[in-house]
């Protein structure tokens, strides 16, 4: 790490941006204080509601994990946060330094092409589901805090409703949430696990969803969501600050506030269907709106504002 270290010296960047708050954070501090450079630093992860994975009791890890904020903060000269959700609850951390709210851009282009019947056809095929389905997509990594049980227990009140619940992913919770399936007397086709799938083929699988699903509120901005939109899928999901401004009433989808509420956007979606084309029509333009090129844009106006405010700072009074 020090012959590292030492070789970004020699190369002398204007700017130092971090992504982690861990280890490589103190690599890139140490960079940036030898250069007497910015440090941009990136806070990707609400920890608090992560605090079952190291903390018995919710109330300390909530603690720990202001602290732990407020301590990364304090070493940087500014934070990007990827939502105003984000930066709001920095701001209740007690964080002092400035906030800036820059949505993380996403390689748009194996999202933007049109959906492929044919190859719709051919997935759905091959997870016998029939033709006359809707299909409500979950796209991600499954564990406890995606909430995909909602999900389920949203399907199971659907009843005999053909409605497919695709869950496309992986992760620790899986076997539990097949056992919930199982005991809410889901089976195939109600509820299909699909397993991961390959990176180069996750647009084809949002694009088999009728509409996108979430029951998250863990999410500093969720990704899918940005995807899904790209894919001109139109979303379904539980209400969060994360989606204020992203996924609007009626527009691009819909957020819902209760189980219930779920069921009657639903039924809205049904009801209308000569509305599906616009509704595609405008979550494709929101997800252009999270472009890798919007996303450099406005991180480069940032690392420059602060290679300004450096500057004056080591002019003599």
């Amino acid at each position: 790490a020090g012959k590292w270290v030492r070789e970004i010296v020699e190369w002398g960047p204007d700017v130092v941006h971090s992504q982690c708050e861990f280890s490589t954070f103190f690599l890139a501090r140490r960079i940036a204080e030898e250069l007497d450079i910015p440090l941009v630093h990136t806070y990707h992860t609400v920890y608090e509601d992560y605090t079952h994975y190291f903390s018995p009791s919710v109330r300390f890890g909530k603690q720990a994990v202001a602290v732990f904020s407020r301590w990364v903060a304090a070493r940087t000269d500014c934070l990007i946060a990827p939502t105003g959700k984000v930066r709001i609850l920095l701001q209740k951390y007690g964080v002092r330094c400035p906030v800036f709210v820059v949505p993380s851009g996403i390689d748009l282009a194996p999202f933007s092409r049109e959906a492929d019947p044919w190859r719709s056809a051919v997935l759905r095929a091959s997870l016998d589901i029939p033709a006359d389905r809707t299909i409500l997509a979950f796209v991600g990594r499954l564990a406890e805090e995606k909430n995909v049980d909602e999900l389920l227990r949203c399907r199971a009140a659907l009843g005999d409703v053909p409605v497919t619940l695709l869950i496309v992913g992986d992760g620790p919770d899986r076997p539990r949430l097949e056992q919930t399936a199982a005991a809410l007397s889901l089976a195939a086709p109600d509820v299909v696990f699909a397993g991961m799938v390959p990176p180069e083929q996750v647009a084809d699988w949002y694009q088999l969803g009728d509409l996108f699903v979430s029951a998250s509120t863990s999410e500093t901005q969720g990704l899918t969501y940005a995807e899904a939109l790209a894919a001109g899928v139109p979303v379904l999901c539980r209400a969060d600050p994360c989606l204020l401004g992203v996924v609007r009433d009626g527009e691009n989808g819909w957020q819902y506030h209760s189980e219930a509420e779920f069921r009657q956007r639903l039924e809205d979606f049904w009801a209308h269907p000569q509305h599906r084309e616009a509704l595609a029509r405008c979550a494709r333009e929101t997800g252009e709106e999270y472009s890798a090129q919007r996303f450099a844009e406005r991180v480069e106006a940032i690392y420059l504002e602060q290679i300004e405010r450096s500057s004056l700072r080591r002019i003599p009074a």
